[in-house]
C-alpha cells in the first residue's frame, strides 16, 4: 500500500472530517438568516431541526434544518462506504488480500463476503460516530458563543448516519420511534425509544457491531436523559413543538 492510500485510510483523519460535517450548526445558522436571533435562546436550547420550528414557528425551515443534519450524516458516511467499495472491486474475484491494513480498516455492512470483508469495519463506524459528537458537541458553535458544551441530541444526524451504514438501523430506529411518539404524544418518549431500539436491533440481527450500536445508542440517550427525567416527573409537555412550551435541554 502506497503513502497516499496510507493516509488516505487514516482513522484519525476520518474521524476528524466526520467531526468537522457533523459540526455545522444549521439550526443557528438558519434561524440566525431568517430572524437574526440565536437559536439556543429559544425552546430547549438545542442547536436542532425541532429547535428551528420553536424559533421561526415554520415547519419548512423546520425540514430544511432536518435534512441538512441529516446530511451531516449520511455524506461521510457513504464516503467511507464508497472507498471501501472501492478498495474491494479493484481486487481479483476470489483472490486472497494480502493488505491486512484494509481488511482491519475497511468493510461496511453489505460489501460481498467473496472479497473477505469483515462484517463491520472502524472506518465507518468512526464517521458515525464522529458525525453524531460533532452535532452535539460542534466545534463551530464552541467558537461562536465562546465556550465548549453541548449543543444538540444527535438524533437527526445520527438517522441519516445510520441510514448510510445501514438502513435496517435506520428503518428499526425510526418506526420505533415514530410509533412510540403516536402512542404516547409525547415527543422525548420517542426519542429515548429510538436510542434504545439501535442496540437492540443489533442484538436481534446478530451484528457484530452491537457494542458499537450501544454505545450510539448511550450517547443519544445520555444528551436526552435531564428531559427524560422530567418527562417521568410531570414536567415535559406534549407534542412540545412551541416556544416557551417546555424545558431546556
Amino acid at each position: 500500500m502506497d503513502q497516499f492510500t496510507e493516509r488516505l485510510l487514516s482513522p484519525a483523519l476520518w474521524a476528524a472530517a466526520a467531526y468537522m460535517i457533523g459540526s455545522i450548526p444549521f439550526a443557528y445558522i438558519i434561524v440566525k438568516a431568517i430572524i437574526g436571533e440565536d437559536v439556543t435562546t429559544h425552546g430547549s436550547g438545542n442547536v436542532g431541526a425541532m429547535n428551528v420550528r420553536r424559533s421561526t414557528g415554520s415547519w419548512g425551515w423546520f425540514t430544511v434544518a432536518m435534512i441538512g443534519d441529516a446530511l451531516k450524516g449520511i455524506l461521510p458516511v457513504a464516503a467511507a462506504k464508497l472507498l471501501a467499495s472501492g478498495m474491494a472491486i479493484q481486487l481479483p474475484y476470489g483472490s486472497q488480500i494480502a493488505d491486512d491494513a484494509v481488511l482491519s480498516l475497511l468493510s461496511p455492512p453489505g460489501l460481498p463476503d467473496s472479497l473477505g470483508m469483515m462484517a463491520s469495519a472502524p472506518i465507518p463506524i468512526i464517521v458515525v460516530a464522529g458525525a453524531v459528537l460533532g452535532h452535539n458537541y460542534s466545534l463551530w458553535m464552541a467558537i461562536i458563543k465562546k465556550r465548549f458544551s453541548r449543543t444538540g441530541k444527535g438524533l437527526a444526524t445520527g438517522g441519516g448516519a445510520l441510514l448510510a451504514y445501514d438502513w435496517r438501523y435506520f428503518v428499526a430506529v425510526v418506526a420505533v420511534g415514530l410509533a412510540i411518539i403516536f402512542i404516547t404524544r409525547y415527543m422525548m418518549a420517542g426519542q429515548v425509544a429510538a436510542a434504545a431500539t439501535l442496540p437492540l436491533t443489533a442484538l436481534l440481527l446478530g451484528s457484530p457491531d452491537w457494542p458499537f450500536a450501544l454505545l450510539m445508542g448511550a450517547v443519544v440517550y445520555a444528551a436526552h436523559h435531564k428531559r427524560f427525567m422530567g418527562l417521568l416527573a410531570g414536567a415535559e409537555p406534549k407534542f412540545y413543538i412551541n416556544d416557551g412550551m417546555g424545558p431546556k435541554g
